[in-house]
């Protein structure tokens, strides 16, 4: 079983049917389509139908700013003015608790919950360790000819600091806090998935959006139809598709091994980490 698909996993490509449609109340509606990249580090997609290219782009820029909102919340890498993030909890580690906004505080407790459901199979903390690969991955990508793996040791040494306990969150007072000096959180697994489901809870119906491999659907076409969603081919190339799945109100995931690698001595090490090797994973080249 996997347990690690972090973030920047594949764009499932969605085969979208063009024209109009109507719905219940027989108006004709205009299908439009909005792409951006500003949030997750990949590209995000909306397609609906809308009376006018004004009220579906009232729709998006809501939409935007919402995922953008999560965006900031849930990175690790950078800071913003006035604003306690990911990254201010991992820079206080092992020195005071920090508060945070309600989101990242329901965020973190369902972090901790599906560690619970999964037997420990996505663990958030796993940070000390897929900080390691991503630094070896980000060299390896800029200098191919130099491209190493980490070193093993380093690898142990880290998965010391990998414990779920570690992060303490207190509800009273609205903070969290890391108890392990050297632990961090890394919440490349969860983070597109979940801020999707929150905005999409207050969405229009009848959209598709897609965050990178996490697409949803917010409810049928106009015309009672389902979207199709295709799954591509790992051995293939873009619009290679194995299956097409039919959705109105579900969700869609996919990570693969086949986008996000990095290359040492011929042979490709992906993205998803095991922890039990610290390896990434062989088992599968894509799971949906």
């Amino acid at each position: 079983m996997l347990r690690r698909a972090l973030a920047l996993a594949l764009l499932l490509p969605a085969l979208l049917l063009s024209g109009c449609a109507r719905g219940p109340a027989e108006q004709e509606l205009t299908r439009y389509e909005a792409s951006f990249l500003d949030v997750f580090d990949t590209v995000t997609t909306i397609v609906g139908y809308a009376p006018s290219e004004q009220e579906f782009e009232d729709t998006v820029r809501e939409i935007k700013q919402q995922l953008e909102e999560y965006h900031q919340l849930f990175d690790i890498y950078n800071d913003y003015p006035g604003l306690n993030n990911l990254k201010t909890l991992n820079d206080s580690a092992g020195e005071s608790p920090v508060e945070l906004d309600q989101r990242l505080l329901d965020f973190l407790e369902f972090c901790k919950q599906i560690y619970e459901d999964t037997a420990g199979s996505v663990n958030v903390a796993m940070g000390s360790v897929l900080s390691i690969w991503h630094e070896a991955r980000e060299r390896g990508i800029n200098d191919p000819a130099a491209a190493t793996l980490p070193d093993m040791a380093e690898l142990e040494a880290a998965v010391e600091h990998t414990s779920i306990q570690c992060l303490k969150i207190d509800r009273e007072s609205g903070t969290a806090y890391l108890d392990d000096p050297q632990a961090s959180l890394d919440v490349g697994a969860v983070a597109k998935g979940y801020a999707l489901e929150m905005v999409c809870q207050t969405a229009p119906e009848g959209l598709l959006i897609s965050v990178g491999g996490n697409v949803k659907a917010t409810g049928a076409k106009p015309d009672g139809s389902s979207w199709v969603v295709g799954l591509q081919d790992p051995d293939g190339g873009t619009g290679e598709y194995l299956h097409t799945v039919y959705c109105t109100g579900s969700s869609v995931v996919t990570s693969g091994d086949y986008q996000r690698y990095y290359t040492v001595d011929g042979v490709r090490y992906h993205h998803i980490i095991d922890p039990d090797t610290l390896m990434p994973a062989g088992r599968w080249r894509s799971v949906t």
